[in-house]
């Protein structure tokens, strides 16, 4: 198992490093709240929980006549727990869902998602993942107009477009993987930095059957979990990705207050704010309550954009509940990382 966890891991390395490839894909400003988007190496990577099932909606631009809609939904559990509780299989799956604009141009995403985590020592843990996801494209011409329809004098919407073709399609499969290492040296002290890497086959994505390859699209991110107090805990994250001439750069901090348990009311409040790099400033808050957690944000735009959105970037809001199979899963303290 350790042979075949450094043959996965070197790989992801080297294809990421040696891609030299920088159009963006499925994107969320709350990426730490879409595991398996970012790497299939994060499947189960829940030490005291068991299972977790989460969603993500996303409605960008909503001042535009036709905004930009992206909604997911994913589940992951553990299998195969070793005698110390502290080694296991996770296996994932997950549902991506992209419209844009008046065309509805369309991804639809099924994945398949596994990994293995092997606690090196009493500090150290690894994670090596493995995914394959079938997308499919599709858009919608009749919705859109063209130059054909212009006679010399109107404009008739009603005209025949020219296209050959109303609706087309595409499919295709993609591989992704990624690894992750964290590094937890006290029970107050949590560090994740991990590496993804998507289109590892280099699917071609066309609707006129055209060579039109995706680029590979390597991810990194890092969580930081400070500690602070019995009620105070920091989280520093960031996140990149590239792909082709496009690229992401996500980081901040959020804050999580543990009030206690208090009939009809949350336990935990969730409070921080983030910046994407050239584009938006993206304040977010949210609550836990019996192991279900609720979190929003707001992206405001800063760039040149900002005029013509009237400052509505984006709305995020994420769903996750977290769980275990038995009672005595929740007492597990072999994995030292700060957890209410």
């Amino acid at each position: 198992m350790r042979r075949f966890l450094c043959f996965v891991a070197g790989l992801v390395l080297i294809v990421a490093v040696g891609s030299g490839v920088h159009a963006q894909g499925l994107h969320f400003s709350q990426f730490y709240n879409a595991p398996l988007l970012l790497s299939p190496a994060n499947a189960a990577l829940m030490p005291d929980k068991d299972f977790r099932i989460g969603a993500n909606y996303r409605n960008q631009w909503s001042s535009l006549p036709v905004p930009f809609r992206t909604v997911s939904a994913y589940g992951d559990f553990q299998l195969f727990r070793d005698v110390a509780q502290t080694n296991w299989l996770g296996i994932g799956a997950s549902f991506f869902s992209d419209r844009a604009g008046n065309g509805q141009l369309s991804l639809v995403k099924a994945q398949l998602s596994a990994a293995y985590h092997l606690q090196l020592n009493d500090y150290n843990m690894i994670s090596v993942g493995l995914g394959a996801a079938f997308v499919q494209r599709s858009v919608d011409f009749s919705r859109l107009t063209f130059d054909t329809q212009w006679d010399g004098f109107t404009f008739d919407p009603r005209q025949a477009n020219g296209e050959g073709y109303a609706f087309q399609k595409t499919s295709y499969p993609d591989i992704i993987a990624g690894i992750n290492y964290a590094l937890f040296p006290n029970e107050n002290v949590y560090m994740k930095l991990g590496i993804g890497l998507l289109h590892i086959n280099r699917p071609s994505e066309s609707f006129y059957k055209m060579d039109n390859k995706l680029g590979m699209r390597p991810t990194a991110n890092l969580d930081i979990l400070l500690r602070m107090s019995e009620s105070w805990i920091a989280n520093v994250s960031a996140y990149y990705s590239s792909q082709k001439n496009a690229s992401e750069t996500v980081f901040g901090t959020s804050f999580t207050y543990k009030v206690g348990a208090k009939e009809n009311m949350p336990d935990i409040f969730i409070m921080g704010a983030y910046y994407r790099m050239g584009d938006a400033l993206i304040p977010m808050f949210g609550f836990e309550w019996s192991n279900i957690r609720v979190t929003a944000n707001m992206d405001i735009p800063i760039s040149g954009i900002a005029p013509s959105t009237g400052a509505n970037g984006a709305f995020e809001l994420s769903l996750i509940y977290q769980g275990v199979f038995s009672a005595g899963a929740a007492s597990r303290d072999s994995y030292n990382c700060p957890r209410f």
